[in-house]
């Protein structure tokens, strides 16, 4: 029985997430019905990170397991055709080895999030950006962000339904700068570890917008996470700005 990698994006802002659901149109649930079409088969996809209702994946990594040994373009291209007009792509699909797991074997992973900090509304962008209606400052956010990075307890920034058995992660990057996107600029927070807390990469860009509002300072922000405190994190920033845009395996 052949084990198929796929390389996933998708607009997730009609879906409740990515996680199967019975009543709710869910990312798995729109690909595993693809598979069922084109094959006949009821698999199952495991992905690389499970995302919240309306957040985005340019690079999401998911495997299944099919009976036959289809061509991995067959398996790619009927799926599109299936998935047609949702919002899902699969930009690619190989045959992995049987012990390979798209959740398991993840070294780490990697998010972006956008902030369009501007008065006036955005017409192009909306749905892909956090827009805060004033100016930030970028470089007191990544002087917060540094204050975060390393092995810590987050557990001030840590949805109380997270279900993780540790609110112990070690957050191997948190950058923050501008960057130009054609007429106009962004705020971009880029975050990579090796796993993430529920809602933990959100609660910390809320944070950081205070910091670049000049409302806390990198200082406070080291408090909050040393108090595992939830209420003293900052607003939980909207999931339409995260992007879930890369997951690392261990070289073959």
């Amino acid at each position: 029985m052949p084990r198929y990698k796929l390389v996933i994006e998708y607009d997730g802002s009609p879906y409740r997430g990515w996680q199967r659901q019975p009543d709710a149109p869910t990312v798995q649930g729109a690909i595993e019905a693809a598979v069922t079409r084109f094959s006949g088969e009821a698999a199952r996809l495991t992905c690389a990170g499970r995302t919240d209702a309306g957040v985005h994946a340019t690079h999401q990594v998911a495997h299944l397991d099919l009976a036959r040994d289809w061509r991995t373009d067959t398996v790619r291209d009927a799926l599109n055709a299936h998935l047609h007009p949702q919002p899902v792509s699969v930009l690619a699909a190989e045959i992995v080895a049987e012990d390979f797991d798209a959740r398991h074997s993840a070294l780490r992973r990697h998010y972006r999030y956008r902030i369009l900090d501007r008065r006036s509304p955005t017409a192009l962008t909306r749905g892909r950006v956090w827009q805060v209606p004033w100016a930030l400052d970028p470089v007191l956010m990544h002087a917060a962000a540094r204050r975060l990075l390393g092995h810590h307890d987050f557990t001030a920034f840590r949805a109380a339904e997270c279900q993780a058995k540790s609110p112990m992660r070690t957050l191997d990057r948190l950058d923050v700068a501008r960057e130009r996107f054609g007429f106009f600029d962004e705020i971009v927070v880029a975050a990579s570890a090796r796993s993430f807390l529920h809602h933990q990469v959100r609660a910390m860009v809320g944070t950081l917008m205070l910091a670049g509002s000049g409302r806390l300072s990198a200082d406070d922000v080291a408090d909050i996470l040393a108090s595992k405190v939830k209420t003293r994190c900052g607003p939980l920033a909207p999931a339409c700005g995260l992007t879930f845009v890369g997951v690392d395996y261990p070289k073959k």
